[in-house]
């Protein structure tokens, strides 16, 4: 099997170069040179991703962890990584293979052909297959390909994004996945550029697409003392979230622990946390949860604020959502999908 594959949506360009379209970088690549990724890179003018098949992890995981809290709650999902990201965050939680893999590292990783991945899933009773880890979007051609198959198998798919993706991705995602969470990493354009290595905006409006797109979307904060809680920031995200993608988006907001190369913050603060958690809610949001902390992970009724799923961390202990998706207290409908399949 080649160790290369030729990318999907890119544009010749003359003298050699290409112009990638997956993400908002939108790279202009010289022969012979990579994009910001690392992983996709032009050979005389064609674009080859480096990893396609390429997995640097393979786990079955809590739905939870994602995390996605009303999506199939308690099911479990198949989840992948292949190396790479288009960010370069200075607190990166998987840092070691998002950002310090090496070539020779990635030749050894043995090729699982897409219909391994589905055929795993299936074995460990999967509901659905998770890409994760890393980011998505820089293995698109893969994933799309276990995506399509995962359809077949009546297998659910999912993103965890840092939604730094084009309009053309996001185009071809629409007709196989069902829900991705999203990484709104502050509400500052400032940070993105500084500490991340992008821009605010266009993952806004990756969150927006994913929800034309009919994505279910759920939407995380790590929060970083001194970084991005500050009280206009929480509220400016909460508002964006209720006015662009809607009140009854799940807003998961996590405590932050110092590494990669970030330690100038503290472990976040349980105040800070429920303080973030009550910004929410006071713009609007219905349903807000507390990630990396005890105590702060059950779905209540938004109606009558009867505990629906009782959680501790990623394990589900109850769930008394009704068999239509509703709260058997007051019969207010919850969002989601397959809330209690």
């Amino acid at each position: 099997m080649s160790k290369s594959f030729e990318a999907l949506l890119y544009e010749e360009l003359p003298g050699n170069k290409v112009r990638c379209q997956l993400c908002a970088h939108h790279c202009v690549i010289n022969d012979g040179k990579r994009g910001i990724c690392r992983v996709r890179e032009n050979r005389e003018g064609t674009l080859y991703s480096l990893t396609y098949g390429r997995l640097v992890a393979a786990h079955v995981d809590p739905i939870e962890k994602k995390p996605l809290f009303h999506f199939y709650p308690a099911s479990r999902s198949f989840s992948i990584a292949s190396a790479g990201c288009n960010f370069d965050c200075q607190w990166c939680q998987n840092w070691e293979i998002s950002q310090g893999i090496s070539d020779a590292e990635i030749a050894r990783s043995p090729y699982t052909a897409p219909q391994e991945v589905v055929s795993s899933a299936v074995r460990f009773g999967c509901k659905s297959i998770s890409y994760t880890y890393t980011e998505p979007t820089v293995f698109f051609e893969y994933s799309q390909e276990v995506g399509r198959l995962a359809r077949e198998a009546g297998i659910k798919n999912v993103y965890v994004t840092n939604g730094y993706m084009s309009d053309q991705t996001i185009t071809l995602l629409s007709g196989w996945l069902d829900a991705a969470n999203v990484d709104i990493k502050a509400f500052s354009d400032d940070v993105y550029r500084k500490y991340i290595g992008g821009r605010l905006q266009p993952v806004l409006d990756g969150c927006v697409g994913l929800k034309k797109a009919g994505v279910w979307l759920e939407i995380t904060t790590l929060l970083i003392p001194g970084l991005n809680d500050d009280e206009n920031q929480l509220r400016d995200l909460a508002r964006f979230i209720v006015r662009e993608l809607g009140a009854d988006t799940p807003w998961h907001v996590s405590r932050f622990y110092p590494q990669y190369k970030y330690q100038e913050a503290k472990i976040t603060s349980l105040q800070s946390i429920q303080k973030a958690l009550d910004i929410g809610k006071a713009e609007g949001l219905l349903y807000t949860y507390g990630g990396n902390v005890s105590g702060l992970a059950n779905t209540l009724c938004p109606s009558c604020g009867f505990t629906l799923i009782e959680r501790e961390g990623m394990s589900v202990f109850s769930n008394q959502i009704s068999p239509e998706g509703g709260c058997p207290q007051c019969g207010a409908p919850i969002a989601g999908v397959g809330l209690n399949a």
